[in-house]
Parts: structure tokens; C-alpha cells; sequence
């Protein structure tokens, strides 16, 4: 099974369909990605505050996975913008994971507050040149963080990686990227099961025409969307399910019933006041 892969502005491809290790118990963290490795999957989505790099790092080592068959991206946390801090947390980043760099490093948050992140986006383009780093990106930035980093510096991020679910659809970043060469990356893409997403009946009837689940009809919808995502899961089958979803496709109606779900409904933090 191949996962459609997306070219990025820089130039380098990414694997559209990833797995995620979001409040993935470090203890459980290698036997979780050797599972997602083994069901197929080769894009692996971590971060510094996850605490689960060192097990993201044996996963990758004790799966023999050739390295460039693999797209591991990890993040760098809050209290780490600035220069010299960015580049101490991608040196213990990688040592935590075991590799010589990572195909794609984001700045995890803007941190409006702390007014660092475009100091630190200039760092991560050093990161990047010194060859820490393939690509380089943010995550959760708004579009006036983004109108910052345009404005000084000479890199438009390869990606923001967002809170994007069928009724919190980001329309407005999505159209951002898009005239920007940006790519777009979900995460929560089933709604972390905040709402009952899965149970509402547009997608329960998508699912049934198709004989899969209301899951998969969400990651199809991602996939057809353009959009990068990552479902999670601790469960081997429901690794192997989310992974299953090249078999089928949804059609033009079907697509727009879910776009019609959007609802501003967001459940995670918002960038613009979050502190943390």
C-alpha cells in the first residue's frame, strides 16, 4: 500500500498519512510506533514536550527500516525559542532520537506573549543549513504570525501543523497556505473525542455506503482534502484500520456533506491566548 506523498516549497516530499505519538505514554511509545511501522506506516509525528522521543528513537532503530524510507518530525517546545535555545533543543532532540536529523522541524507554537518566534524562526533556518533539519516549519501559527515570519525572513514555512477536524475546518489558514505554497498538516483530525464526531449521521451514512468506518471516511476526507494528517491510536487494530484507507474514495457529495460539518468548532487551545 503506498501513501500519495505531498511536494513541499522547499522541494522535498512528505508522506500525506503519518502517525502521531500526542499523550502517548512514553513507556508505551516504542511498542506503539513499531506497531504503526509495521501496519506500513513511514512518517512518524513527534515533539520535545511529548516526553516519548527516546521511545520514537528505538522504534526507528530496532525496526530496520532503511532511514531514508522514514519522515520523523519533531517539535520544538515553548520554553526553547530564542537562538541558542533552539539549537541546544534540536541537538538533545535528535540525540533522544537517535538520528543525525529529522525531515521536518516546527516551531510548536507561536507564543504571541513572548514575541520570539520570529528571533527563532531565524534560528531554525540555521538549523536547517546546518543540515539538522531537511525542512523547517511551525505549527498552531495564525496568519499573522506567519505575515511576521514573511515579512523578516526569506523562508515560507514548508508547513503549520493545525487543529483541523471536520467542524473546525481552518478555511482561512488552509486558503493562506495555499497562495503561499504552504502545506497544511492536522492534527486531531478525528476531534481528540471531544464531541461525537464519529457518531453524527452524515459520516455514519458515508461509512455504511462504503463498508468502512466513520474513522476512516474522516482521514479519507483529510486526504482528499490536500491535507497532511495523523490520526493516533494505542491500539494495533485501530493503527491497522486508520492506515486502511487507500481502498476507497469518497465522492464529490460525499466531500461536500463533511465540508458542510464545519462549525468554528475548536476544541483545543487557541494560539492566540495560550500560555503554556
Amino acid at each position: 500500500m503506498t501513501v500519495p506523498t505531498l511536494t513541499l516549497n522547499d522541494g522535498h516530499t512528505i508522506p500525506q498519512l503519518g502517525f502521531g505519538v500526542f499523550k502517548v505514554d512514553p513507556d508505551e511509545t516504542e511498542r506503539i510506533v513499531s506497531d504503526a511501522l509495521e501496519a506500513g506506516y513511514r512518517h512518524i509525528d513527534t515533539a520535545a514536550v511529548y516526553g516519548n522521543e527516546i521511545g520514537v528513537g528505538r522504534a526507528i532503530q530496532k525496526s530496520g527500516i532503511p532511514r531514508d524510507e522514514l519522515f520523523i518530525t519533531t517539535k520544538l517546545w515553548n520554553s526553547d525559542q530564542g537562538t541558542q535555545s533552539a539549537f541546544d533543543a534540536i541537538d538533545l532532540s535528535l540525540e533522544k532520537l537517535q538520528l543525525d536529523s529529522v525531515n521536518l522541524y516546527l516551531i510548536h507554537w507561536p507564543r504571541p506573549d513572548l514575541d520570539k518566534y520570529l528571533e527563532t524562526w531565524l534560528a531554525m533556518e540555521q538549523i536547517r543549513d546546518a543540515g539538522k533539519a531537511t525542512s523547517i516549519g511551525v505549527s498552531n501559527f495564525h496568519v499573522p504570525h506567519l505575515e511576521k515570519i514573511l515579512a523578516g525572513s526569506s523562508t515560507v514555512p514548508a508547513v503549520d501543523q493545525i487543529e483541523l477536524h471536520p467542524t473546525f475546518q481552518q478555511r482561512e489558514l488552509r486558503a493562506w497556505g495555499a497562495e503561499h505554497g504552504m502545506a497544511i498538516e492536522a492534527w486531531g483530525p478525528l476531534g481528540q473525542g471531544k464531541y461525537d464526531l464519529l457518531g453524527m449521521p452524515a459520516l455514519q451514512q458515508i461509512a455504511a455506503a462504503h463498508g468502512v468506518t466513520p474513522a476512516q471516511v474522516v482521514i479519507r476526507w483529510h486526504l482528499q482534502s490536500g491535507i497532511i494528517v495523523f490520526p493516533k491510536s494505542n491500539s494495533a487494530e485501530r493503527i491497522r484500520q486508520n492506515f486502511d484507507v487507500f481502498g476507497f474514495e469518497l465522492t464529490a457529495a460525499e466531500m461536500a456533506a463533511i465540508d458542510a460539518l464545519d462549525a468554528g468548532n475548536r476544541v483545543g487551545a487557541d494560539p492566540e491566548m495560550a500560555t503554556f
